[in-house]
């Protein structure tokens, strides 16, 4: 069933961790007449549609005198990747936020990953599909995710698959530098999004009426990551890379966006072997 989608010009947004994916999103809003407040702990972008706020989500001090928002954008970067700074941000930042804000959002979209599911040998997994977390990173985001939903805060998860695109580039350069292995034939798939496309389905998600309470942002193609990285050493003209395990830690998958494309939202970049490609 579509949902339906009504943008409303006057609307205030803040974004708490207004790195790539959040600037992106904060570009996109301003562009649609919306007021957006960007969160951040560290130097501010110049950009005068936006108005910038500096705090840091680990230190609840730091967050006194939010303003009052119709909607949140949570979507933060932890400082390592260890268990204790992943807790830290998307657990207690997350709460610390939430009770900074004068007044419940509206809306609160947490933009989470596909790390949250397992090994599923290839199959296909939606939203539907319960989370069996391989590492400490997922078990976080999934605590998290529940925090949210137990709140009265209209929370809203988008598992984001493995995002690429402009300043994303490091799996091409590893291609061009032969530092890469696939497995080969093994039908393992990876499953990407554009991070443009990503952040066109966070300002999206936030303009529907009545949204799921959770989505998965990848796009419409998984393909055998074999596959995938054959067509872009082509494209860079690099020798195909070689044979070797799966990368751990990630399981084997086809990532379904079906609920999102529900919804009436379409990528731009359905398929990573075009996305790629207009990068280059």
């Amino acid at each position: 069933m579509l949902a339906i989608s009504h943008p409303q010009k006057n609307e205030t947004v803040l974004i708490a961790g207004a790195g790539d994916v959040g600037s992106r999103v904060a570009r996109r809003l301003v562009a649609q007449g919306k007021q957006v407040f960007a969160l951040r702990r560290g130097e501010m972008a110049p950009d005068p549609a936006t108005r910038w706020l500096r705090g840091d989500l680990t230190r609840p001090d730091t967050l006194r005198g939010l303003p009052k928002v119709d909607a949140v954008v949570f979507a933060p970067t932890p400082d390592a990747r260890d268990e204790a700074a992943y807790r830290a941000v998307f657990l207690d930042g997350l709460r610390h936020l939430v009770e900074a804000l004068p007044a419940p959002p509206r809306r609160t979209l947490f933009v989470s990953s596909t790390a949250v599911y397992g090994e599923h040998a290839g199959d296909w997994v939606d939203e539907t599909t319960p989370p069996d977390p391989p590492g400490f990173n997922g078990r976080v985001l999934v605590e998290a995710e529940d925090w949210l939903a137990s709140r009265d805060v209209g929370g809203m998860s988008l598992r984001l698959a493995g995002l690429y695109g402009p300043g994303r580039t490091q799996l091409l350069e590893r291609l061009r530098d032969g530092k890469v292995s696939v497995p080969r034939g093994r039908g393992v798939f990876a499953n990407r999004m554009h991070v443009d496309d990503a952040a066109a389905a966070i300002a999206h998600l936030l303009s529907l009426d009545a949204p799921e309470s959770l989505y998965v942002g990848v796009d419409d193609t998984p393909l055998p990551v074999d596959e995938l990285y054959d067509y872009l050493a082509g494209l860079l003209g690099a020798a195909p890379p070689a044979d070797g395990p799966a990368a751990a830690g990630i399981g084997n998958k086809r990532m379904s966006n079906a609920r999102l494309r529900a919804t009436g939202f379409q990528c731009r970049w359905p398929d990573a072997r075009m996305g790629y490609a207009a990068l280059l």
